[in-house]
């Protein structure tokens, strides 16, 4: 049984060995079909798929071998396998999506510093450039259109592939690699090559406005240095400020990661307990990082597992005000394990519950206030009307 601080840093698989533990919702589909929502989700159904997970391991382990042994493809049995299972958080990845899946988690990729964004007619605007990236040292600006990709051209192509291709697509681009790009600005096209470079994801951002002092941080997910990255914006505010956490969009990551956030506003105690295979543990806030001013958490359909996590633990211990639409309900622990053939199968171990003993997973975390308009106008209302902390 890996310890929890697994959750905190994510190391290379070896074979055979599950190294991690993630609440990670980076590829997961459907979530915006709500295909989950009529599920019913009790205690008994939670402990029973939880009896069912390392039988469930062990058909899509033992699956895969035969596979291989009959000179066929371990990941195309294992994911058969994973089908049949139930597991509706399992996952079969390629060695080599597992392993952006893994840098992700690190807090790093490996691309050009270039976002980019629809535009009418289809075209492909670039919506920002990374300080000090390949992108911004050839001149790149937001407002370019971007035309083609190592000479093919990508008006009408989703955002998503033109961010795959940007990053190698298929090819599991490394650190060096070149990349041919087409940019326009002022109705001129140059072509340009840029070499790809190890750039760290940002997760967190922070805005303070100075007339309300109020500090708001946006966390993205749950990757490596996210829990460092809240509790410094935390620790540096002005004396004073109220925050706002959005948490809106977070689709998950590293529990160890949002429990080092829950150390900014709790401190100490218990943020979730959760079950791999039957056997309980707690995660616990560290004591003495925490501020005690008011505090406003915002979620919404598309807020998910570490996310949910510390979500439930701020409205559980009464340390937050939660306001926007029901959460996603991910509240499985998944692990995965190195199959013969180098692909990783991620397979569903455990469950969490809240701090009061609340079940996530199918479920959800509603909200003290619920609304789908005017979410942050709202919040702030609600911020402004909050006591001094103690």
């Amino acid at each position: 049984m890996p310890d929890p601080l697994m959750f905190v840093r994510p190391r290379r698989i070896r074979r055979g060995a599950a190294l991690t533990l993630v609440f990670g919702c980076a590829l997961v589909t459907g979530a915006a079909t709500g295909s989950w929502d009529d599920e019913t989700t009790n205690s008994e159904a939670v402990a029973a798929r939880s009896q069912a997970a390392p039988a469930a391991r062990s058909e899509v382990m033992a699956a895969a071998a035969r596979a291989m042994a009959d000179g066929k493809s371990g990941s195309e049995a294992a994911r058969e396998a994973v089908s049949r299972s139930g597991d509706r958080w399992a996952a079969v990845y390629t060695s080599r999506e597992y392993e952006g899946l893994r840098r992700a988690l690190d807090g790093e990729y490996v691309g050009v510093g270039m976002d980019v964004r629809g535009a009418p007619g289809g075209d492909i605007e670039v919506a920002g450039v990374r300080p000090g990236s390949p992108a911004a040292k050839a001149g790149v600006a937001p407002g370019d259109r971007l035309r083609s990709i190592d000479g093919r051209g990508i008006r009408g192509r989703p955002v998503t592939e033109v961010v795959s291709r940007l990053r190698g697509g298929d090819r599991a681009a490394k650190a060096g690699s070149p990349v041919q790009v087409g940019i326009e600005r002022a109705g001129s096209v140059r072509e340009q090559t840029l070499h790809r470079t190890r750039l760290e994801i940002e997760t967190v951002s922070v805005e303070r406005e100075a007339r309300s002092a109020v500090t708001s941080i946006k966390v993205g997910s749950f990757a490596k240095g996210t829990g460092r990255q809240v509790l410094k914006a935390v620790q540096t505010a002005p004396d004073g400020d109220r925050f706002l956490l959005d948490l809106r969009g977070n689709s998950g990551g590293l529990v160890g990661e949002a429990v080092t956030a829950a150390s900014a506003f709790l401190d100490g105690g218990v943020v979730a307990t959760y079950d791999v295979h039957g056997e309980q543990r707690t995660l616990r806030a560290d004591r003495g990082r925490a501020t005690k001013a008011p505090l406003v958490v915002l979620v919404d359909g598309g807020t998910m597992s570490a996310a949910e996590l510390l979500a439930g633990a701020l409205q559980d211990r009464g340390r937050a005000v939660l306001v926007g639409s029901r959460t996603f309900g991910k509240g499985s622990v998944q692990m995965p394990s190195e199959l013969p053939d180098g692909s990783v199968a991620e397979l569903t171990v455990g469950h969490y519950r809240t701090p009061s003993g609340r079940s996530v997973d199918g479920e959800g975390i509603t909200p003290d206030l619920n609304t789908d308009e005017g979410v942050e106008q709202r919040a702030r209302r609600v911020l402004g009307g909050l006591g001094p902390g103690e």
